[in-house]
């Protein structure tokens, strides 16, 4: 089947679907990878299956790994397009141990100190896993650890409580670096008031280790057929009747692992989240005086502490990457503003970069919930279904924990209570809302427009 052009304009909210079989968006990442794993094609007949995973990113291949590895079952994946289409091909690749948009003193003041300390051992046996993952696939893995960079002075002091709160609550060995300690160690941020250094941190080139992932379930029997999108279903009987383009798959589950890029109108994820643009960009390679001139020490990936975040890092090939959020609506993606928001950051933080040439530039879309927060459950107990979302772009190394976790729920096979009484497995997505704490699908139209007056408010706190 040939492949269908990559369209930038794509917009989860408004497309009636993903596309069959479209090219891969123009990342480093596609550029680099190498040639992806053979795949099953197209589904071309009607077929009958235990477990049916929907997206082929890092959290379904990690799903159908795990289902097939630790409890004997055998999943087919289906994906809209090419293996690793969405996020697996086009984020950070920052792995870092967390997952979602909170920080650990805000799980306290949500949920507790008991299950805020319950949930930190969670996400970091799964930082653990991903950790382990990396050192079995060749993805470019850097154990180097995570700066988070105070982006004016007076973040220090978040940055001194949030090292405070690790230290102190959580056992983590953080350390506080000043803005000359930063520069002369790691690289000569000139956006950077300090830094706070998580030593738990491992970058990777994520599209390597999705097809990593791929090749080791393929090794144990999953099946994936690529240009099969989901267009509906319907249950009859108990059994999951699934249409795809070129047949009915009947499954007796369902996995949804579609990140930001699943059908808005299908159950039971409809509405449930909304999805973010997130623009990146890599540079040329940088030279010899280049690397001087800037004092790139390290593969330590950075963030800084703006609520629209920049993310950074200098790659094994010395090409600076940068990324950060982006336009509201896909259709305004191509506008050569949000471009220039991380050319700008580049000269910013990095003035001799100033201008440089910039070989890739592409975009994609985050999945985030209502709480900022992921959910890996079964929403409904009497239908079986599952879905794993809602990582707000920090998932690189919880999804695949995600997959190893969902994988249980699916197999019914006792799973432990203490964990999955957690918030994040115990409670389902909801409708989003818009400012107050009332949610409805009535606010459901209105998303966009909150998220617009809500980029500005962020904007105006983070600069001014």
């Amino acid at each position: 089947m040939a492949s269908m052009e990559y369209d930038p304009l794509y917009d989860p909210l408004h497309s009636l679907n993903p596309g069959a079989g479209r090219d891969y968006a123009p990342t480093y990442w596609v550029a680099s990878a190498g040639a992806p794993p053979t795949t099953d094609g197209p589904v071309t007949q009607n077929m009958d299956v235990d477990v049916v995973v929907i997206g082929s990113g890092s959290t379904g291949v990690s799903t159908a790994l795990y289902l097939a590895q630790e409890h004997g079952i055998q999943a087919v994946i289906l994906e809209a397009n090419q293996t690793a289409w969405g996020c697996s091909s086009r984020s950070g690749g920052q792995g870092q141990n967390a997952s979602g948009r909170l920080s650990r003193s805000q799980w306290i003041k949500r949920w507790g100190l008991e299950t805020a300390k319950k949930l930190d051992r969670e996400i970091y046996t799964g930082f653990e896993n991903f950790r382990e993952l990396t050192q079995g696939i060749d993805c470019d893995a850097t154990n180097g650890g995570h700066l988070y960079v105070a982006h004016r002075p007076e973040k220090m002091l978040y940055l001194k409580n949030e090292a405070k709160v690790r230290k102190e609550i959580f056992g983590y060995n953080p350390t506080l670096l000043c803005a000359e300690e930063l520069r002369e160690q790691y690289c000569d941020d000139r956006d950077a008031a300090g830094a706070l250094l998580e030593h738990e941190g491992v970058g990777v080139h994520p599209l390597k280790l999705t097809f990593g992932l791929l090749k080791k379930a393929q090794g144990l029997g999953v099946k994936i057929h690529t240009s099969s999108p989901v267009t509906s279903w319907e249950t009859i009987n108990g059994v999951h009747h699934i249409q795809t383009p070129g047949g009915v798959v009947r499954a007796k589950r369902i996995a949804i692992c579609t990140g930001g890029y699943g059908m808005q109108g299908l159950r039971p994820i409809k509405n449930r989240i909304i999805p973010i643009l997130s623009n990146s960009v890599v540079t040329r390679p940088l030279t010899d005086e280049e690397i001087k001139a800037c004092n790139f020490r390290s593969h330590t990936f950075l963030t800084d502490t703006r609520t629209l975040r920049f993310y950074y890092r200098l790659l094994k090939d010395n090409r600076l990457q940068l990324g950060s959020r982006s336009s509201i609506s896909g259709a305004d993606a191509n506008n050569p503003v949000h471009l220039k928001l991380l050319t700008d950051a580049i000269a910013r933080k990095f003035p001799p970069l100033a201008g440089i040439e910039i070989d890739y530039s592409w975009w994609g879309w985050v999945d985030v919930s209502h709480d900022m927060m992921p959910r890996i459950t079964q929403p409904n107990p009497k239908e079986k279904v599952w879905y794993a979302l809602g990582y707000g772009g920090n998932g690189v190394s919880f999804s695949t924990w995600a997959g190893r976790r969902l994988a249980e729920l699916i197999a019914e096979e006792n799973p432990n209570p203490e964990v999955f009484n957690l918030p994040i497995y115990n409670s389902s997505l909801e409708f989003p809302n818009l400012f107050g704490k009332i949610r409805s699908e009535a606010f459901v139209p209105f998303r966009r427009l909150g998220q617009s007056v809500l980029y500005k408010w962020y904007w105006f706190k983070d600069e001014k």
